[in-house]
């Protein structure tokens, strides 16, 4: 196989330890190898870099090993022509004799014949900013599983409140549950404490509080409502610090945020995952492979076989599959009538996945022309099969050409 680098560095990384091995083709076609293992604190990263440099390295690869690489990466950032990170699933070498210098070898290897490809690491302010996001995503989460606690207390002690209201977690819940956690015992007391659209099913509000709440039941709520207003306010904290880290991408999020479906804090999920730059994915359909909401492909025996989604960015394809389901969920528009289709013939599940393909090729377009979003309608896919439209259609891409187009009526 033709050797496309000379000079290659490998490293096989690991929490206290890198081990590295630079490859040289001499001239005369010989290739050697010198390998050596550093640690991974500032000094001994020092002295990698410094290894690499020596060795004329052009090409430094290495494989995504947890969060032990990004040390490693981040101080030799800037040093040296090509520095790749590469998916330790592309990259695995034939079992038998493995150890780390035989990993570090193999490494420069593949990489000096040119068998593996980089993987997209964005610059450092879209890398704070996808900390920033992912940390926030991670207390919402949280936050959830808070509220879902305090049902299964609710469940516990008898109170029926979410047979009533529509949530567990609302002005009137918060109030009665407070109440109750106060010492306050009585149904009808606590029934007259809903609000707004709650206050017409106060008669079936007194018989769901009707239960055994006790002293152990009000210590765990209050402890549960007092975590869920903690990560209120670090929900809040951390959507202030992201919404400063992008103002010099405003413009590309209200962009983002022009699609049905995704709102504002989506549009940030999906610039601090992206970066914002569309050049790097040469089509959108790159786009939508490199997210995991494009087709995979398994053939054999020149048949194929269901093979489900690619694996992508996990963080970005679980965003935009809930803008997905909730464009699915829109009225009068495109890509509720795209779901619609779907589901019928395929079920929700893989029309949710074409529709988040769908969301992603706009996301992709929309940043490189820099326009908004301008949906088709509910009615694209019937006027779409319209006789006479397929003639406009036709006839206009005719006259781009350079031709004249006459219509006439074919009489039977």
């Amino acid at each position: 196989m033709k050797e496309i680098v000379d000079k290659v560095g490998g490293l096989d990384v690991h929490r206290d330890t890198v081990v590295a091995c630079s490859r040289v083709r001499e001239r005369d076609g010989t290739v050697t190898f010198t390998k050596e293992t550093f640690s991974t604190t500032r000094k001994g990263l020092e002295s990698l870099a410094q290894f690499l440099i020596d060795a004329g390295a052009s090409t430094v690869v290495m494989e995504a090993t947890g969060v032990y690489w990004k040390p490693v990466y981040y101080a030799l950032e800037g040093l040296f022509p090509q520095l790749w990170l590469c998916n330790a699933q592309y990259v695995k070498n034939v079992p038998g004799r493995k150890t780390d210098l035989a990993d570090a070898e193999w490494l420069a290897d593949v990489a000096a014949h040119g068998m593996v490809r980089p993987s997209f690491v964005p610059p450092p302010e879209i890398r704070e900013l996808r900390e920033l996001t992912r940390y926030r995503k991670t207390q919402v989460d949280a936050r959830a599983r808070e509220i879902q606690r305090l049902e299964k207390v609710l469940q516990d002690a008898g109170i029926k409140l979410t047979s009533v209201a529509s949530a567990v977690w609302s002005a009137s819940s918060r109030e009665i549950i407070e109440a109750l956690i106060a010492g306050e015992r009585d149904p009808a007391v606590l029934a007259q404490m809903a609000k707004a659209r709650m206050r017409a099913k106060i008669p079936q509000l007194e018989e769901a509080l009707y239960g055994h709440f006790g002293a152990h039941h009000a210590f765990v709520a209050a402890q549960i409502i007092d975590h869920i207003d903690y990560l209120d306010s670090a929900i809040a904290a951390l959507t202030e610090q992201i919404c400063e880290r992008l103002l010099p991408f405003e413009s590309a999020v209200a962009l983002v945020a022009s699609i049905p479906g995704i709102s504002t804090i989506t549009a940030q999920v999906i610039i601090a995952e992206t970066g914002g730059d569309m050049s790097r994915f040469p089509t959108a359909a790159h786009l939508c492979a490199w997210a995991g909401v494009a087709p995979a492909s398994y053939e054999s025996a020149g048949k194929r076989r269901p093979a489900g989604t690619r694996h992508g960015s996990p963080w970005l394809k679980r965003t935009i599959v809930e803008a997905a389901r909730a464009a699915a969920r829109s009225k009068g528009t495109y890509f509720s009538a795209q779901y619609s289709r779907i589901a019928r013939r395929r079920g929700p599940n893989k029309a949710v996945v074409a529709v988040a393909n769908s969301m992603l090729n706009v996301v992709w377009y929309l940043l490189t022309n820099g326009e908004l979003y301008q949906d088709l309608g509910a009615n694209y896919f019937e006027s779409h099969n319209d006789p006479e439209a397929q003639v406009k259609r036709l006839s206009r891409r005719i006259e781009a050409l350079g031709f004249e187009v006459t219509v006439t009526e074919r009489v039977a």
